[in-house]
């Protein structure tokens, strides 16, 4: 007989770009690897789907999703959106990544699965005034959506050489392990309150 157990693990949708997927680490120390390390350690059934591509954008995070979603064999129980780095990166204008991540929030939304947004915040070269617009898109989608807001996905990490590639801008594998320590309880808290 098949262990009807199995089935019964959540399943955490990570939605993101290179700092999700892993960029130059190995898979089991990638964020979504990581996160569901953890998890499984606090003796919670849980498995991550690495959905995180490098290089995404918002609009290329959004043109992929509903594929995602099908791809699945189960509909998630969460889903932790982290996309816009590259975006402001790339000096995007903030209203076109706004656009973005309101369409993916809907799309979530309309298919009944929670979501903890994961902030960005603006580099400080891109100047206080793309900072500004930017930096407000995710607390107010967060609260348009009911979503649950996660201010700075890489906090803790940005501008730490020791948690840091050689590029010094993607998370190591000891940066990885700060950004899941850090989002844990945030994340913890979502999955709990779907009881």
């Amino acid at each position: 007989m098949a262990h009807p157990a199995a089935a019964q693990d959540k399943l955490i949708l990570a939605l993101g770009d290179s700092l999700t997927a892993g960029y130059q680490l190995k898979p089991t120390e990638s964020f979504p690897a990581q996160l569901q390390t953890a998890l499984q350690k606090e003796g919670r059934k849980v498995r991550v789907h690495n959905a995180g591509v490098s290089g995404d954008t918002t609009a290329q995070g959004k043109a992929r999703l509903n594929w995602v979603l099908a791809s699945l064999k189960q509909k998630p129980d969460l889903a932790i959106v982290a996309l816009g780095a590259n975006d402001m990166l790339r000096g995007q204008p903030p209203a076109q990544a706004r656009a973005n991540l309101d369409a993916i929030l809907t799309e979530l939304d309309k298919r009944g699965i929670p979501v903890v947004l994961a902030g960005m915040l603006a580099a400080p070269n891109m100047g206080p005034a793309y900072a500004k617009e930017f930096n407000a898109i995710y607390p107010a989608l967060a609260k348009k959506h009911g979503a649950t807001l996660y201010p700075f996905y890489t906090q803790g990490v940005t501008a730490n050489p020791k948690l840091l590639l050689a590029d010094g801008m993607h998370p190591n594998a000891a940066g990885v392990g700060v950004m899941v320590k850090n989002i844990l309880p945030t994340v913890r808290k979502a999955l709990d309150s779907r009881k």
